[in-house]
């Protein structure tokens, strides 16, 4: 299709509900989640001690979104429940130890810091995704457990394995507990996404077992094996997870960070050619049904491996996940922990490969890091490569068409105003509702020069991206220029509307 060319206009005009073209160019990735981790637990990303005033978390969390923000991330997976405990005020579980100090000791002054910290990613055009570990009750880092813990509370609802008590999904009331926590969220904030790691049934210790064998012979299920029991109780609270999510707000994501690998070839002919620890038999966690029985929106396994490694290969996993997505989003989990580690990860181009092989496969729709600090930490100069390179043009988050297809209408009533030499301010008014009863929810921004043909695959055009705002400040115009301004609309599935408002204005 021919491109969109808007002639050469010398005032100030509107024009709303022109049409989206699109061409075949070959232009940078317009469509692609880049995520990163950002860990609460033992105060590994944020806050960075847990004897900050409320006023200095919030300004450590501004920054950490800014330095993300510059280098091209638009996802955030903020964790919010490390050790049954909140990281936010709506909660029937008590304050986190690594936000006050004291576990149930409310953050001074008062704040909610999940509300907080949806409103500040949203202001910068970034996704905010709810960090739930489902099953941990207690960290071994852990300097306090409050008086009305549910591990006091509830002590027959625990197991006790390597040092820190654990949830025991057998137990029914205990998957409606949790499912219940995570809807207090999914009701009371704004957020994007509910998201699990891959703490599920504990990692495999040596001398430790699992202490749930009377669990099972009440609560059989049907099942004559243990290990296939587990199972089903993982899956069981996952289902219910989802069913929860979709009859109260089906336009939050639920996905999950499994471990890498799901099993082996020489354990399931289906399994992925390595030799490794596999998450179905060491975490009980069939994380490839939850995408096979449609349960999850998204998968983020961790391929923390490095490329030719000879038991967990990162492209041999990678290239698994993606035929196995049955037609859900595989994200790439990369671990920028290990840059520089060890031989094997202190090749300059050793993450830039990465990022490349993901970006072969369709069904592969974007990469998340472990985690916030590496980044900030610019390890080996990777976080400058993403800026310039890889992530040097903003990227709209892909859809989900089985959650919602149709795009909301173009906004209206565009105005800009030049309001200091080289700013321009951009106002518009929200659109009607689309046909199936939704509105807008963010803006794309797009910017090209009078007499530059536009066209919406081009993401090099976009200046900004934004969320329940109908305002941009544009401070990068060059003076003496005329330009277009383009705004689109978005919906909460980040469809874009197939019409827009354009607006010229002459910059002096």
């Amino acid at each position: 299709m021919k491109k969109i060319l808007i002639p050469v206009l010398i005032a100030v005009l509107t024009f709303c509900n022109f049409k989206q073209a699109f061409s075949q160019t070959n232009y940078p990735i317009k469509r692609e989640l880049r995520g990163v981790w950002v860990a609460t637990v033992a105060n590994i990303d944020w806050p960075s001690t847990s004897n900050l005033s409320a006023t200095e978390q919030q300004d450590e969390f501004k920054y950490l979104l800014d330095h993300h923000k510059r280098t091209g991330i638009n996802a955030i997976f903020g964790q919010v429940r490390p050790a049954a405990d909140a990281f936010y005020a709506k909660s029937r579980e008590p304050w986190s130890s690594w936000l006050t100090g004291q576990q149930g000791r409310a953050p001074y002054p008062a704040y909610d810091p999940l509300e907080f910290m949806v409103n500040e990613c949203h202001k910068r055009g970034m996704e905010l995704h709810a960090w739930f570990n489902p099953y941990r009750a207690t960290h071994k880092s852990a300097k306090s457990v409050a008086y009305n813990h549910i591990t006091k509370q509830k002590p027959e609802w625990f197991f006790n394995y390597g040092g820190q008590l654990l949830f025991n999904p057998g137990i029914p009331e205990v998957r409606q507990y949790i499912a219940s926590v995570i809807m207090d969220v999914v009701r009371n904030y704004d957020v994007d996404g509910i998201h699990f790691d891959d703490y599920f049934y504990p990692y495999p210790e040596a001398g430790q077992y699992i202490a749930d064998w009377n669990t099972f012979k009440k609560y059989p299920n049907g099942f004559s094996t243990i290990e296939d029991w587990r199972r089903n109780n993982v899956d069981l609270l996952i289902a219910m997870v989802h069913d929860s999510i979709a009859a109260v707000k089906p336009y939050v994501k639920f996905g999950i960070s499994p471990f890498g690998i799901w099993k082996n070839s020489t354990q399931d002919p289906d399994g992925s050619d390595t030799r490794g620890g596999a998450s179905y038999y060491n975490q009980f966690a069939d994380s490839r049904k939850w995408l096979e029985e449609g349960w999850i929106d998204y998968m983020v396994p961790q391929v923390y491996f490095n490329i030719g490694h000879p038991r967990a290969d990162f492209e041999t996993i990678s290239e698994w996940w993606a035929a196995n997505a049955f037609g859900r989003h595989i994200y790439i989990g990369i671990g920028a922990y290990r840059i520089g580690s060890d031989p094997a990860w202190r090749r300059p181009m050793h993450m830039s490969d990465q990022i490349k092989f993901t970006r072969e496969y369709e069904d592969i729709y974007g990469q998340v890091y472990f985690s916030s600090k590496s980044l900030i930490r610019n390890p080996m100069g990777f976080t400058d490569t993403l800026r310039k390179n890889y992530y040097r043009y903003p990227a709209l988050l892909p859809t989900m068409p089985w959650i919602d297809s149709i795009p909301p209408h173009a906004p209206q009533h565009l105005a800009a105003e030049q309001t200091n030499p080289g700013v321009v301010k951009l106002t518009w008014e929200t659109p009607e509702k689309a046909i199936d009863g939704d509105t807008a929810r963010g803006y794309v921004i797009y910017r090209i020069t009078q007499g530059e043909p536009f066209d919406a695959n081009d993401p090099r055009k976009i200046i900004g991206i934004v969320y329940d705002q109908t305002t941009f400040i544009d401070t990068e115009p060059k003076t003496k220029q005329n330009y277009i301004y383009i705004v689109t609309s978005l919906d909460r599935m980040q469809n874009e509307s197939t019409d827009y408002c354009v607006i010229s204005l002459p910059v002096n």
